[in-house]
């Protein structure tokens, strides 16, 4: 069927792909008429004048104003693709960005891991990243990835930020699992520093929502104990090294016994933010071999 002629009953249109051919064409015929011949010179001229200038012009804005759409179309369409560009470059900043500030905290855990090795350089020790933990916001119990292979054992102490984590529980050969301090059935043989008097550390996980970790059985009859004073394990633990920092006396309450005290540590490691750990290959049962 003829694209133009539609059959009986139905609307007559006139595509406008074709209008706009036969006005071109038309327009193009006239002005080649107006300037070959003499058709418009004499009595046709006022004819002209009227209808085929007014059409001339006419057409004149219609191809303006489509050659104006299209260079606006033209406009658009590059200013998509830089916006494209754009986002693009845009998305690759933010991922550099977000890998430049992966590596600054990376680094600030190395230093800090670096100071923790030099604080206990009597030790040998093997640095360890973290790669699962239980579930919970704390690391109360959390898996490193090295194992027999890298000579870790159970028992051996664990130290990250400002000291005491934990020891290791149980090995495989590329890793191993950890028990921290605060855990509900971890318990620590510390000494005060100060003044070298023996007391328990007990982990608990709803004290340690506050930040806290609890002490017992401390036999202070002097009072020298006092609050900020540094606790750290003791000589006569029988798995933890002696001399690594557990974390600050915060509260001293004396026991309905009136013969010991006990009360909160605030922890020298922060339990819920953990990424890197120094495992101390030293064990308590080698020390003097």
């Amino acid at each position: 069927m003829s694209p133009i002629v539609k059959r009986r009953g139905e609307e007559f249109t006139l595509p406008s792909k074709y209008l706009l051919f036969i006005l071109t064409i038309v327009c193009v015929g006239m002005i080649i008429i107006t300037f070959n011949t003499s058709l418009f010179t004499g009595p046709l001229n006022s004819f002209a004048g009227v209808f085929v200038v007014p059409f001339q012009k006419g057409m004149t804005t219609v191809g303006t104003f489509l050659r104006d759409t299209t260079d606006k179309l033209s406009s658009i369409t590059k200013l998509l693709d830089e916006n494209q560009e754009l986002k693009a470059q845009i998305d690759e900043l933010t991922i550099a960005n977000t890998n430049l500030e992966q590596e600054k905290y990376e680094l600030t855990e190395l230093r800090n891991l670096y100071e923790l090795d030099a604080l206990y350089e009597n030790y040998q020790k093997t640095g360890a990243r973290i790669i699962a933990k239980d579930a919970g916001n704390w690391y109360h119990s959390f898996v490193i990835d090295k194992g027999s292979d890298d000579g870790i054992m159970i028992d051996m102490n664990v130290i990250a930020g400002g000291g005491l984590v934990g020891r290791v529980i149980d090995v495989g050969p590329d890793w191993a699992k950890v028990q921290s301090i605060i855990a509900d059935n971890a318990a620590v043989s510390g000494m005060v520093l100060s003044s070298s008097d023996n007391l328990i550390v007990s982990g608990d996980l709803e004290l340690y929502k506050q930040g806290f970790v609890s002490f017992s059985k401390l036999v202070d009859e002097a009072d020298k104990v006092s609050v900020g004073d540094k606790v750290v394990t003791s000589n006569i633990s029988d798995k933890y090294l002696p001399g690594i920092l557990i974390g600050y006396i915060s509260t001293i309450d004396d026991d309905s016994n009136n013969l010991t005290k006990s009360g909160r540590i605030t922890p020298a490691v922060d339990f819920e933010h953990m990424n890197e750990v120094l495992v101390l290959l030293d064990q308590k049962k080698n020390i003097g071999d």
